[in-house]
């Protein structure tokens, strides 16, 4: 293994901190970058490191030197107004390293919940924040219609054309003239078809066969838009820039204008068009004999679908094809014979089903199915293939510098643990012996027809090398080709054409096509390989999303599944009924303790033997979606089972300590339990909410209102105030705690220094109040309560408080929730006794104690009074001090 000092190469962060360098050097594997070398670092940036081994172990770790070029210009995420100066996107995809800072005047007036796209102004690197500015304003982000646009922002896609290049289309008229059909061969007499699914609109391919007494001939043509985009004009490097087309459900993002797209480049039935033809002449072993290139004018006959032709290769009779059926049945007999010969020179054939997605117009997933293989599918890849490879072979025969699609053999690594997962599922094929392709193909033909199959080929897929561009021409591993390029899909695709330029600078000497400087071609190869990588992405992205909101209508149903994956935070499920997987995480796979299996890639318990491994069969239960970041959460039902009777055993555990509270307390576990289930964590703060406030201020009478409430909602001008800042956790959204800052406000003012005349406590809490307010609680509108008791009525409202205290049980939150547990019941009666000895004044002052208190009743807000330095509540150090002074004697507290 080669080690170097220093590398370059891409960052990929991890939700946790920590990240991990993909060096350009293939002979070096992936460098762990510790989390606190990661601080300004977002996934994708292009970094200088400084790599060194770990000690004991062949791994790398590194520290990060320079971050020499920034991936990411534009981020888009939920906006959230924070102070009257600032908001924040969250950083939902743990992907930026920290939330994105915007300021008020750089918001374009977004408001809290709006999606929006904001450009990065300042980086979060040598101490400094993540600062942006707003500049769109997408809309809601739970407005399905908004997903293609929210993810091409996202993956920073350009959706509209410029000005310059609208303006350059509108120059281009409808049809062909007969001026540009001079020197092109004419072949429009020929049957010529094209073959393409139903929602397809822009038709790049056509094809032609018929059969002699020496074998098959073929033609194949495709769209000429080299014609039509030429070099250094505005459509031309709109199109390098894009690379390709983005095909979404029921939406594209073109490549190129519609008037070219689906206009004058696309080979429309029935009209003429210009096409450059790759004519091929083949025995019936299917070995190519000869092999043209030319530019020709031609006519599509007629436009099939696949499901068309598949039937009229299964014999079934279409009247309106009748005159292209002949045409039809022999592409499919040369189909055969090329893809026969191609298997037995190595070919693999994996079998990777795709999603087809069914959506509304109002852009609501209504099927997720799978996309059915049919031979007619088929039948245009052989034929599409070989046009791929007779080009390829010519532009290496013409030795000038050339792009070829190549695919890299995989390494060592990924082959012996592919093969181990071949063993582990029953295979006897050894992988070691032979040309790779061939073993390959044989050991995935032992799990033909098996559950197994599914999982085997998506594994194999993963052990092999991305596909890529280039000028070295290495070959195309997964399809067993020593020459391969892309030349069939210019419209939707920049390196086809390319490769038309390049076949035109040998073909048609001095008119216009020059060959093209290998270093340019480098260049190019590299950016239109990200430029796919970049498409495939985005379509992924909007899969997954779209699937979550397929699967919001099942929350709580039950399905069976296969492990598909195993990572070392849980297991992927897919399932059967559907092309959709869902984690389970590790936590909530088991009650056991399991670690992870690198070699194996499972989870398991070393002392009871409990282990998941991929393909084995699971049932579960569908328990959170996130449509916003496309995630599906499933739980086993078994462990759904034994968390119900946990739940069931504890609410008749409560129900008979606590005999008072059995219609009210199943109702509220069982509420948690379900909020829980859906991944919403947080449950508790809801519930509190639903009581109404502490107990004491159900009891007292509500009467006068201050500022209570909203952290907005200030106590009056005139009044004095003490402010203090703390981070409290903030679940409001998808069960993620995020902390931001929030003001606590505490007033006091004291309106008598008369000893019968208590006084009055006004302060503000960050918890929020719906609008109205509850009835319970006396909550109106952001405004608070103030609680007066008058002198003859304290005696029977303390014995009412007393019997309320006193029925229920210690452990019992006030607020609704599993409260902290502060003294045995006998200590508060002890309290109590000593509270009715007192004087008035200390009476009503020790309640008004008590009723700040409840209000607050979350642990960590009298620790942090303690260091705050001001409080409209008294602590517990100020309590002491009191009781020195001989102003309060015994403090008397409620069960919390």
């Amino acid at each position: 293994m080669v080690k170097k000092k220093f590398l370059k190469g891409i960052i990929k962060r991890n939700p946790d901190g920590f990240g991990f360098l993909i060096p350009d050097s293939k002979d070096h594997q992936d460098v762990y970058i510790p989390r606190h070398a990661m601080d300004g670092v977002m996934t994708n940036d292009y970094v200088l490191a400084d790599v060194f081994p770990e000690s004991g172990s062949q791994k790398f770790r590194g520290e990060i030197i320079e971050i020499i070029k920034r991936s990411t210009v534009t981020v888009v995420g939920k906006y959230k107004q924070i102070t009257k100066s600032y908001g924040i996107l969250k950083d939902e995809s743990n992907s930026w390293g920290s939330d994105l800072v915007i300021e008020t005047k750089n918001n374009l007036e977004s408001q809290t919940g709006d999606l929006v796209a904001a450009q990065i102004i300042q980086y979060p690197e040598k101490g400094k924040e993540l600062i942006g500015k707003v500049v769109e304003i997408i809309g809601d982000i739970e407005d399905p219609l908004n997903d293609i646009k929210r993810v091409a922002l996202t993956q920073q896609i350009t959706m509209n054309f410029p000005e310059e290049v609208l303006k350059e289309a509108k120059k281009f008229k409808s049809e062909p003239n007969e001026k540009e059909f001079k020197g092109r061969k004419d072949i429009r007499d020929l049957n010529l078809i094209t073959i393409d699914g139903k929602t397809a609109k822009d038709f790049d391919d056509a094809v032609y066969v018929e059969r002699s007494d020496r074998g098959f001939r073929l033609l194949v043509a495709i769209a000429d838009v080299s014609h039509y985009v030429k070099n250094e004009t505005a459509i031309d490097e709109e199109a390098y820039l894009r690379g390709n087309s983005i095909y979404f459900p029921n939406f594209v993002i073109p490549m190129l204008p519609e008037v070219l797209s689906n206009g004058l480049c696309s080979l429309n039935p029935h009209v003429p068009r210009l096409c450059m033809v790759a004519e091929m002449y083949f025995d019936f072993a299917g070995t190519k004999v000869e092999s043209r290139f030319y530019e020709a004018v031609m006519e599509s006959k007629a436009r099939v679908t696949y499901g068309e032709a598949q039937e009229i290769i299964e014999g079934q009779k279409i009247e309106k094809f009748e005159h292209v059926k002949e045409n039809i049945l022999k592409c499919g007999e040369l189909a055969k014979i090329l893809m026969a010969k191609r298997f037995r020179d190595g070919s693999l054939d994996l079998e990777i089903p795709e999603t087809a997605l069914e959506i509304d117009a109002s852009g609501v997933p209504v099927d997720v199915i799978r996309s059915e293989r049919l031979f007619a599918h088929r039948l245009i890849e052989e034929l599409m293939l070989i046009a791929n490879v007779s080009v390829a072979e010519f532009l290496t025969n013409s030795q000038i510098p050339s792009m070829y699609r190549i695919h890299e053999p995989p390494n060592e690594v990924s082959i012996k643990m592919l093969e181990r997962y071949l063993h582990n599922f029953g295979g006897k094929v050894k992988l070691d012996d032979g040309k790779l392709q061939k073993r390959l193909t044989r050991a995935l033909q032992e799990f033909s027809g098996k559950p197994e199959a599914h999982v085997l080929n998506i594994l194999t897929l993963r052990s092999m090398n991305q596909a890529k561009y280039s000028v070295n021409n290495v070959g195309h591993f997964g399809l067993g080709f020593d020459n391969y390029t892309h030349f069939t899909s210019p419209i939707r695709r920049y390196p086809d054409l390319i490769v038309h330029r390049l076949i035109k600078s040998q073909i048609l000497k001095g008119k216009k096509y020059n060959e093209v400087e290998e270093e340019d071609l480098a260049t190019a190869a590299t950016w239109l390989s990200s430029c796919e990588q970049k498409a495939a992405k985005a379509e992924r992205q909007i899969t997954a999303i779209k699937k979550a909101r397929f699967m919001e209508k099942f929350l709580g149903d039950e399905f069976e599944g296969m492990i598909s994956s195993v990572v070392r935070f849980g297991v992927f499920v897919l399932l059967r009924e559907y092309e959709i997987d869902g984690l389970v995480k590790i936590d909530e796979l088991s009650s056991q303790r399991l670690e992870f299996d690198e070699k194996t890639l499972s989870l398991y318990n070393k002392k009871t033997g409990l282990r998941f491994t991929i393909g084995d069969a699971i049932k579960i239960k569908v328990v959170a979606t996130d449509s916003e970041l496309g995630q599906i959460n499933f739980m086993p039902l078994e462990l759904v089972a034994k968390r119900e009777q946990q739940n069931m055993d504890q609410i008749k555990h409560d129900s008979r300590r606590n005999p008072n509270a059995r219609q009210q307390q199943p109702n509220e576990n069982q509420n948690r339990n379900q909020a829980n289930a859906r991944g919403g964590g947080g449950g508790s703060k809801k519930f509190k909410n639903k009581r109404g406030g502490s107990f004491a201020e159900r009891m007292f009478k509500k009467k006068d209102k201050v500022g209570f409430g909203q952290p907005n909602s200030g106590g009056g001008k005139n009044r004095p105030q003490f402010q203090q800042a703390n981070k409290i956790e903030n679940r409001n959204e998808d069960a993620e705690q995020t902390r931001i800052d929030k003001d606590f406000r505490s007033q006091v003012q004291n309106h008598s220094q008369n000893k019968n005349q208590r006084e009055e406590a006004r302060f503000e809490t960050p918890y929020e109040v719906k609008q109205g307010g509850d009835k319970n609680s006396g909550f109106s509108n952001g405004a608070g309560v103030e609680y007066k008791v008058q002198t003859s009525k304290r005696s029977s409202i303390l014995e009412k408080l007393d019997q309320a205290i006193q029925s229920r049980s210690r452990n019992e939150s006030f607020s609704g929730g599993g409260g902290d547990r502060r003294k045995p019941q006998s200590d508060v009666e002890n309290s109590q006794r000593e509270n009715s000895q007192r004087g008035d004044r200390d009476k009503d002052k020790d309640r008004d104690h008590d009723n700040n208190r409840e209000r607050n009743p979350q642990r960590s807000f009298k620790n942090k009074e303690k260091n705050s330095g001001g409080s409209g509540a008294k602590t517990e150090s100020s309590r002491k001090n009191s009781k020195k002074r001989g102003q309060v004697k015994n403090h008397r507290r409620g069960v919390r």
